[in-house]
């Protein structure tokens, strides 16, 4: 008895159900104050073959569909915002449903995440893997055509202080950070190419937001060692008059010359100046803003988010291809590079052949061949006396 009464009820609701949808009044008024609520299934998809449709007025489009009609969502393009019950102190954006229409670099004329998609997905990701695969091409083709680069004379076994320990420490920290950093990001935007297909949706997601989150952790301890190795190594960085000598002549790279290097070479001033410093300033500024650490939740709109990720995007790619340069000269590409960065010393012929104004300042006794002291000699000078 009571299974049939349920059904004879439920067969009422859905017969009473279309007259009391025909028989619902619409909400008066056009544009966005017009909708106060609407069920999916009291739409009509098929209001535009009604006679005389072409012909109605917006305000008369509304009553058939509301919603429906170009003065609402002119206002909805416009990037005014309507009204959102979230503080704008906690949500800037929650009353913008699409954004306004702008024109970043590289795309059409159209809203902003829409443009910010085309810079994204035509030209970043495409030219800028482009760009770090053809730096990796060149630089294998002349490691195989060239090979490392060599010291000709003999080893005189003195040894002459290169680094410091706490150099050597600033520049691995440094170091370790950026490899982290290069390799999260380039999975986050390229993984999804060369991982995904044989990874499979569901680790890769995994991954993925495993190396976004570490990524968003490491950034902050490059900003920090970026700061101190800009500080440690500026001095010796400074360009002399030599520097031109060692660009004009590329560096002796590609044919057998003598070329002149104070500490560090021109091309060595250069990733400093210009990768670490100006690329490397830019993608921390442009990353710590992506990180939201700073303390103004005002800044972070969509429109500034969409252009922090494309400074970002740009000077890290970059600053990539530089390092993979730099990468390349201080481990494969140059005999005892790697050494030095490990050990902190080097060989008199290694420093002659290399960096010879370096070298000859250290002749000259105008540069320490050791800087730091020796620890056995501190523990010699703090040994106890012996009892009597």
């Amino acid at each position: 008895m009571v299974r049939s009464l349920f059904a004879m009820l439920l067969m009422s609701a859905a017969l009473l159900a279309p007259a009391a949808a025909q028989n619902t009044a619409a909400p008066a008024g056009g544009g966005l104050g017009g909708i106060k609520s609407a069920n999916i299934f009291e739409v009509k998809p098929d209001a535009n073959e009604l006679p005389g449709y072409a012909e109605q007025s917006n305000a008369e489009r509304a009553r058939v569909q509301p919603g429906n009609n170009a003065p609402m969502w002119r206002q909805v393009n416009s990037g005014e915002p309507g009204y959102s019950s979230l503080p704008a102190s906690q949500a800037p954006e929650a009353g913008v449903l699409i954004q306004r229409f702008v024109q970043y670099p590289g795309s059409d004329y159209t809203t902003a995440g829409e443009a910010w998609r085309q810079v994204r997905n035509h030209w970043l990701i495409p030219y800028g893997g482009g760009l770090l695969l053809i730096v990796l091409v060149a630089i294998a083709l002349f490691y195989l055509a060239k090979g490392p680069i060599k010291v000709h004379g003999a080893e005189t076994g003195r040894k002459i202080e290169r680094f410091t320990y706490f150099e050597r420490a600033a520049h691995w920290v440094n170091a370790t950070a950026f490899v982290i950093l290069a390799i999260s990001g380039i999975v986050m935007a390229f993984g999804k190419f060369f991982l995904l297909p044989w990874m499979g949706g569901s680790v890769f997601g995994w991954l993925t937001w495993v190396l976004k989150t570490v990524h968003n952790f490491v950034g902050p301890v490059f900003a920090v060692s970026l700061v101190v190795v800009l500080i440690t190594f500026a001095k010796d960085n400074l360009l002399r008059r030599y520097d031109l000598t060692w660009l004009r002549k590329g560096g002796g790279l590609l044919r057998a010359q003598h070329v002149p290097a104070g500490r560090f070479n021109a091309g060595e001033k250069l990733m400093f100046w210009v990768g670490m410093l100006f690329l490397g300033l830019i993608a921390v500024g442009s990353g710590l803003f992506l990180d939201r650490v700073v303390p103004d939740p005002l800044l972070y709109t969509r429109g500034n988010m969409q252009i922090a990720h494309m400074i970002h995007a740009v000077s890290v790619i970059l600053m990539m291809c530089m390092i993979m340069g730099h990468i390349y000269l201080g481990t494969i590409g140059m005999q005892g590079a790697y050494r030095a960065m490990k050990t902190g010393y080097v060989d008199e012929t290694w420093a002659r052949e290399h960096h010879d104004v370096w070298y000859e300042d250290i002749q000259a006794g105008r540069v320490p061949a050791q800087r730091t002291a020796d620890r056995a000699a501190k523990r010699r000078g703090k040994a106890t006396p012996a009892r009597v």
